[in-house]
């Protein structure tokens, strides 16, 4: 082949051979189209999933046992209520609530706890056991966990778990009848958290106490929660495993089933049913499985008021509870919170849950 002319220039394919510009645009977006299609189907498909967990009919034998519970805040305790709320309380508790948690905290830093934040703890309980027989009083102890707060409870240092372990036995000394932990987030897996529950239980145990802990929810996928942690620095969900070792350390695990970004009811329902089927596979049958109702407004994010109704949750609730344990008596709801449920929050609850 003689070159002696070539110039240096670019040789031009002949027209039958090159690619047609309209073939080479699309190349550049066939990648593009393909990682939007391996991400789109497993949202879509964990969606419909979700919207079909929401389907089907409720189980008549879904309906309280009578081992409800209510998260009550501080006010109950520091002097802003009295006896005309307490006169009122059986009324707006109506229904199957045995257990009320009281807001008693937060525990300091060290994990101590100041007795002056609860002056009025034993005219509570005295009024509960008066106009509410059989109902318990348990104080909500709670605060921040490192590390992700880093001024928060180091659960891996034995000092901060003795000294809340003494703070449990301190308020069950004030006349509450048991003690309910709430320290968020303890990432999954936490020994530390772990050996706290042992420890406070030999406490309880020997005070014929019980000993109950509100949790995070159960990964919907495996490992969901490794993921989250590495990508967001934050422990969203527990481990099926790991929820199954708390539940056998206390006598009432209460799962916060709220914030869970669901955009739809009907999502926020399938998504309350199936972890209701995971926390009932993972709970041993003698201890109380509490589901939480989101009775509180918000709307961002994590939480869409519109979608995470107490309607719904209770839906979602029947149609898991249904699906793995309708004759399960060790079971209730938990409604989160006196200070912002509206009447409507609590009818839906009676008539939804309770059939009254």
């Amino acid at each position: 082949m003689d070159l002696s002319g070539w110039t240096g220039r670019r040789l031009r394919r002949p027209g039958w051979l090159r690619t047609p510009r309209w073939l080479r645009r699309r190349w550049v977006w066939i990648p593009l189209l393909l990682v939007g299609v391996l991400l789109v189907l497993p949202v879509g498909s964990a969606l419909l999933a979700l919207r079909l967990a929401d389907a089907g009919s409720l189980d008549d034998r879904t309906r309280t046992r009578g081992r409800d519970a209510a998260w009550l805040g501080h006010a109950w305790v520091d002097g802003r209520k009295g006896p005309a709320d307490y006169a009122a309380l059986p009324q707006l508790v109506r229904g199957g609530i045995r257990d009320l948690y009281v807001h008693a905290g937060p525990l300091e830093r060290d994990g101590s706890l100041d007795g002056a934040r609860y002056p009025k703890a034993a005219e509570l309980i005295a009024a509960v056991h008066r106009e509410l027989p059989g109902v318990r009083v348990q104080a909500w102890l709670g605060d921040v966990v490192a590390p992700e707060h880093p001024e928060g409870l180091h659960l891996e240092q034995p000092e901060v778990r003795q000294k809340i372990t003494a703070s449990a036995a301190q308020v069950l000394d004030a006349g509450f009848d048991g003690v309910h932990y709430d320290l968020e987030p303890v990432p999954s897996g936490s020994a530390g958290y772990l050996a706290l529950l042992d420890q406070t239980h030999q406490v309880t145990a020997a005070r014929g106490a019980p000993l109950s802990v509100a949790v995070p929810q159960i990964d919907p996928l495996p490992a969901l929660h490794a993921l989250a942690a590495a990508a967001a620095g934050h422990p969203k969900w527990w481990s099926q495993e790991y929820f199954g070792q708390v539940a056998r350390r206390v006598e009432q695990i209460a799962v916060m089933s709220y914030d869970t970004a669901m955009p739809l009811p009907s999502l926020y329902g399938g998504y309350v049913a199936q972890q209701t089927e995971l926390a009932l596979e993972a709970t041993p049958p003698q201890v109380d499985l509490l589901m939480g109702l989101p009775a509180y407004w918000a709307d961002e994010w994590g939480h869409r008021g519109s979608a995470e109704t107490v309607p719904a949750a209770v839906r979602g609730v029947r149609l898991g509870l249904g699906r793995g344990g309708a004759a399960r008596t060790a079971f209730g709801v938990a409604v989160y919170a006196d200070f912002s449920a509206t009447e409507a929050d609590w009818a839906a609850y009676r008539q939804d849950w309770c059939g009254c």
